[in-house]
């Protein structure tokens, strides 16, 4: 391997550590859509029944997603898992890090946007395949779902 060609992975990791993550197609009309679909992105929502705030992101999601927490916050703190959960941005953060963690072509259409996103998030990283139909979750991502498509040009 050329030493050039070693350089390049350790800038895109430098990168991406510096900038956040960027999951293609996923953008902030999808994260809105997937807000709106599975709390009506309810931003009082606190924790129950093991899940926490707008996203309803359960303890293991986070984790997945590599428990992203607030600046100067510890992720092994009491409670750094809810409190950010419970932030708009910062669970935004959470979402977008398990986009990263287990984005792919759910539906097998050949793209991967926010109804892969969507499938993911609802039924988890590992069973995405599992359709959305006749569920509450997709009749409310049928209602921006177009918004959050259209946005993927954005």
């Amino acid at each position: 391997m050329s030493r050039g060609a070693a350089v390049v992975p350790v800038l895109l990791c430098l990168l991406a550590a510096a900038y956040g993550v960027f999951v293609s197609n996923l953008n902030a009309a999808c994260l809105r859509c997937l807000c709106f679909a599975i709390t009506g992105c309810n931003v009082t929502h606190g924790c129950t029944k093991g899940y926490c705030g707008p996203f309803y992101i359960s303890r293991v999601y986070w984790a997945d997603a590599g428990k992203p927490v607030f600046p100067e916050d510890d992720p092994e703190r009491t409670g750094a898992y809810q409190d950010c959960a419970k932030e708009y941005n910062c669970a935004s953060t959470i979402v977008t890090n398990y986009m990263a963690r287990f984005g792919r072509d759910c539906n097998r259409d050949g793209i991967t946007n926010c109804d892969d996103y969507a499938m993911i998030h609802y039924n988890g990283g590992y069973s995405c395949e599992t359709s959305l139909d006749n569920t509450n979750f997709s009749a409310k991502y049928d209602v921006c779902r177009p918004g959050a498509l259209a946005g993927e040009s954005e």
